[in-house]
């Protein structure tokens, strides 16, 4: 998938998260194969006659989304085979990267520059300028695992539409989804060296594929210790884009819809095995009824049915890696050791999969109470007043989605005002997501504003004409 003609550096077994059966084996890159992407792609952007035209990007865009949407069996099986997040939600996933595909081509149609309005001073007298979109340079996407098909998307596609060449690193454990995905749009007429899938042999070579000056534009998904870590190191003039995770907090304010909400906390909490950025970790209820509200919560977290991913009847998957699975138990047992009751769970099922588990009131110092756990875990916590939820929820270095179960709409409201997130949810789970939406992680939880539309924003310029004349 590279534009280049050096034998690859090695290969790459791709494996079943599930049962480690292997899926495929993937070609990895070094460091010239790396260069010699990035010399690919930038030579295309130095070279403005290259540049796709409009028409040209929207062709492609609407043909693959059709080809995608004759393949969404096959792109489900394999969304789901390589990441493990189950076949009911991984076919939700391929429907909605196909959605996102198509807004990336309504998006390129409706987007344009703007009118300046000069005129309205002596000094600007007999001058008329607007602006229009350019693509801001060669695009670097490095992905995460969790959503193997729709994160790609959401990097590859917004590129594309903006006419910047992109060369992107997919998860090592994930790569099988990206690498389909960029053969659809070479399918769909996308000349090859406007965009090109690496898979690095190490760390070094990653490093320089990012930090390389050629780089116009860094997007990242994934943990916040590395997307800071590689920020610090971009090139001069290099923008940047990161999607981290937070430790998502859902307040339950009375008067509520109690069905309502452990539904959407079991969904919320549980979808991926807890594998998602903004996965509902920390429910505060008042302290009335926060033992019965985590006693049914556990009910319906046990009657979850754990298994393979590409079973239709499969709810929660597996960790990513078995080591995930020891580290989700390790901190579960720590909580417990320092007073936090287990309503259910709390144990390994297989090497892969850890049982759903529902935690009440575990001390507000130990990590499942302060990191994000990406695992199957939710923690109830009971409240005296709503201030001291909210108190709670803000006090940490990261900021994502919120949410608030109330039918109080003023009280809802002021719990909006209140609440440290880029978003707050009412009366949903803080997984809530459309992809025309803004998402942005705040504080350590990321830097920019992902979303499609405001991805591509992010990926190109306005550039001037100011024009003089009587």
């Amino acid at each position: 998938m590279l534009e280049t003609s050096r034998p690859a550096s090695g290969t790459l077994a791709v494996l079943s998260p599930f049962d480690g059966r292997e899926l495929a084996s993937v070609a990895t890159c070094n460091v010239d194969h790396v260069d010699d992407a990035l010399a690919a792609a930038y030579s295309l952007f130095r070279d403005r006659d290259s540049w796709l035209p409009v028409p040209q990007r929207l062709e492609i865009l609407n043909k693959a989304a059709s080809i995608m949407q004759g393949q969404v069996e096959e792109l489900t099986l394999l969304a789901a085979s390589e990441g493990g997040k189950p076949y009911t939600d991984s076919r939700v996933e391929v429907v909605r990267a196909i959605d996102g595909v198509h807004l990336c081509a309504e998006t390129l149609r409706s987007h344009s520059g703007s009118v300046i309005p000069l005129g309205k001073t002596k000094a600007t007298t007999g001058r008329v300028a607007f602006t229009q979109k350019e693509p801001v340079g060669v695009v670097v996407a490095v992905s995460a695992f969790n959503h193997p098909l729709n994160l790609i998307v959401h990097q590859v596609g917004p590129a594309v539409a903006s006419a910047c060449p992109v060369i992107v690193k997919p998860a090592p454990d994930t790569p099988l989804s990206c690498i389909r995905f960029v053969e659809i749009l070479r399918e769909a007429g996308l000349p090859d060296a406007w965009c090109q899938v690496v898979v690095t042999d190490d760390i070094d070579t990653s490093e320089k594929l990012v930090t390389d000056s050629r780089v116009g534009f860094f997007s990242f998904i994934g943990s916040a210790r590395v997307g800071w870590m590689l920020r610090s190191k971009l090139a001069p003039g290099t923008r940047c884009a990161l999607e981290h995770g937070g430790v998502a907090p859902l307040i339950i304010a009375p008067p509520y819809d109690r069905d309502a909400a452990l539904a959407a906390i079991l969904k919320g909490g549980f979808y991926h095995a807890g594998q998602v950025c903004v996965s509902v970790q920390r429910v505060y209820a008042p302290k009335s009824e926060a033992a019965d509200l985590a006693s049914a919560l556990a009910e319906r977290a046990a009657e979850l049915i754990v298994g393979a991913p590409e079973e239709p009847a499969t709810e929660v998957g597996p960790l990513i890696r078995t080591a995930e699975v020891d580290r989700v138990g390790l901190w579960v047992d720590e909580a417990v050791a320092a007073g936090a009751k287990l309503l259910c769970g709390g144990k390994k099922i297989s090497d892969s999969c850890y049982a759903p588990t529902v935690l009440l009131n575990p001390p507000t110092d130990v990590r499942v109470s302060t990191s994000e756990i990406f695992g199957p875990v939710v923690c109830i916590y009971a409240y005296d007043d709503v201030d001291s939820a909210v108190e709670q929820a803000n006090n940490l270095p990261v900021a994502f989605q919120a949410a608030v179960f109330s039918n109080d709409i003023d009280l809802a409201g002021d719990l909006y005002k209140k609440l440290d997130a880029s978003s707050v949810i009412i009366n949903d789970h803080t997984a809530f997501r459309d992809d025309v939406m803004p998402f942005a992680g705040l504080r350590e939880s990321g830097l920019g504003v992902g979303g499609i539309p405001y991805t591509m924003e992010d990926m190109q310029i306005d550039k001037m004409m100011v024009i003089k004349s009587s």
